[in-house]
């Protein structure tokens, strides 16, 4: 299944009617996080793929635009705390990042902790039911020394790690750490989870 990962940056040619044919061949499309809502809008409407997004922490409250507010994307799924079928692939995904200010959208080591262990039963029932838990993490912040900086803003959750280790998803996208190093990479191996960042964009082939 192609895909298209983005996140914390606006691409000029992502936003233009010529997506459709740069883009057109990807099966869905994913926001990691610290997206325009507009944005992720335009790839429903131009692309007219299933669009799923958790929100970065920089995301509004509400977002405005010149006729309407709203809360979330229209037209995209929120994978926050959710465990989604698609098309034989298993998502779920965690919003936000570690919180360093008072703001929407960070939270503490314990309450991400306590965000994750309560997928805890779904987690199990899948892999009882279909031979493995989760496909595919998607979250805006990334795990704890994998792929993450030292520095306050940008270190990664414990219990994604932890998340990684012991349900062994297939991939791990997301966001927050911003790429300016053209030879750091983009995609590294985590014991048996290919973690991607997906800052600006990644196109991908994902398969269960």
């Amino acid at each position: 299944m192609r895909v298209l990962a983005l996140s914390d940056q606006v691409l000029d040619f992502v936003y233009t009617p010529a997506v459709a044919q740069r883009f057109g061949a990807v099966d869905l499309v994913i926001g990691c996080g610290d997206l325009p809502y507009y944005y992720l809008e335009f790839l429903v409407d131009t692309l007219g793929k299933p669009v799923f997004f958790v929100r970065g922490n920089h995301a509004p409250n509400v977002e405005y635009s010149q006729t309407e507010a709203r809360e979330a994307p229209w037209g995209a799924i929120d994978l926050h705390r959710k465990l989604v079928h698609h098309n034989g692939l298993i998502l779920a995904g965690f919003e936000g990042s570690l919180r360093y200010r008072r703001g929407p959208f960070m939270y503490t080591q314990s309450e991400m902790w306590l965000m994750v262990l309560g997928m805890l039963p779904r987690l199990l029932y899948n892999r009882l039911r279909y031979g493995r838990a989760l496909d595919v993490l998607v979250t805006h912040a990334p795990a704890w020394d994998v792929s993450d900086r030292q520095d306050t803003a940008h270190r990664g959750f414990k219990a994604f790690r932890w998340l990684l280790r012991t349900f062994k998803p297939k991939y791990h996208l997301h966001g927050h750490i911003h790429l300016y190093d053209r030879n750091e990479p983009a995609i590294i191996q985590f014991e048996r989870t290919q973690v991607v960042n997906a800052y600006g964009y990644q196109e991908l082939e994902l398969t269960p």
